[in-house]
Order: structure tokens, then sequence, then C-alpha cells
């Protein structure tokens, strides 16, 4: 049994991290991905102040995706004070926040780090070949909890893609996000892709689209 932890899953993951080495995972990020992937400026957990004014703004204004349906798990996981509205995703404090379940980035940033997970950046190398069949292979299947649909899970990760290709299972890795966005890598294609879309109200069909013009262009 599982359930998509909207939020939380970020904390826990962090306070592992801090225990282990120390450091928040906001530091990790910053030093030993974001600054050896040429990232510094564009893949945060927590803008920094002098970068705020760089982060586009969510809209349109006063957009809010439909809300949970009252008294359901996803209702209970997003309570009103931190469903992904405009305002909420504008605020400062919330942008310049350690939140790791909802870091601000660059599509080039959020595809840049893919690829190095999947070892083509030279100079970085974030994970063994090993690890990398580990972190995409099948972990679960069945029905989320929260969220309320059967899904695929890897460790962390989902393995679904929103076009009409589907790759053998432990091959594609990623997530998708709240108004459109999202960000995987496939292993066997070698390929990165990632889109973010500021948008509130935006559905999965831009996702679906690029990626499908990525499997015409890989035939």
């Amino acid at each position: 049994m599982t359930g998509y932890h909207i939020l939380t899953f970020g904390f826990i993951v962090g306070e592992l991290v801090r225990r282990a080495t120390g450091r928040t995972l906001a530091e990790i990020l910053r030093t030993q991905i974001a600054g050896p992937l040429g990232l510094a400026g564009e893949l945060h957990f927590g803008v920094p102040g002098h970068l705020l004014a760089r982060v586009v703004r969510a809209g349109p204004d006063g957009a809010a995706p439909p809300p949970p349906d009252p008294g359901s798990p996803l209702d209970r996981a997003l309570p009103p004070g931190v469903q992904p509205t405009a305002a909420f995703a504008n605020r400062s404090d919330v942008l310049s926040a350690d939140i790791p379940s909802q870091g601000t980035m660059s599509a080039r940033a959020a595809a840049r780090l893919y690829a190095a997970l999947l070892g083509h950046v030279d100079g970085v190398h974030l994970v063994s070949p090993e690890h990398l069949q580990v972190m995409a292979a099948p972990a679960f299947s069945g029905t989320d909890q929260v969220m309320g649909f059967a899904t695929e899970l890897a460790l962390g990760y989902s393995m679904a893609r929103l076009g009409s290709a589907q790759p053998r299972p432990g091959s594609t890795f990623g997530m998708v996000g709240s108004n459109g966005t999202a960000a995987y890598a496939d292993i066997d294609s070698g390929v990165a892709i990632a889109v973010m879309r500021n948008h509130i109200l935006g559905g999965f069909s831009t996702v679906s689209t690029i990626d499908d013009l990525v499997a015409d262009c890989l035939r």
C-alpha cells in the first residue's frame, strides 16, 4: 500500500539527508548538483533573495486548480493553505523556503539534472550505472491511496511517460507536477525531457505532445 505524499515526502528525505550529512537538502542541491552542473541560478530548493525577481509569476492572477472532493484523501493531503494556486506559488516566503517537494527551476535545469543522472554530462557523476538501474526499477504497482488511481512507481519516481510511446518497465523515471509540468529521463533512449509551465490551469497535453515529438525523432 502506498500514497503520494505531495509535500511531506520531501521533508522526510530532507531530514534523512540532514542527519546523515549535517547539511540541508537545499545546501546539498546547491553545492553538489546545481554548482557542478552550471545551474546555480536555475535550480533551487528555496530561491535566494537576490534571484526572486527572476522567477516567472504563476498566473493568471486568482487562478486555482479544481479543488479535491471534500473529505477525500487528496483533500486531506492538500488543505486549502497549501493548494497550488497562483497566489500560493507567487508568495516570496514560499519561493524562498526550503521545501524539497516543490523546487523552483527552469526546464533547462530540470532536463540537465536528469541528463546527468543518465551519465551524459561530462565531469559530473551523480550515480553509478548500477544505482541508476535500481532507481528506475519498478518498486510498487497498485492503487495510490491518496490520488485514488492505479499507478506504478520506482524508488521515489514515477515510471510514466505521458506520450503515446511507452517504454519498458525500468527505463523511464521522473515525475509529473502541478499545472502540466513534468521532467523525466529514459535509460534506453538516453533522452531527458522537461516541461515547466506557469499557467495554473494547464493540463498535460503539452507534455504529451513534446514527448511524442521526441519519440518520433528517435524512430
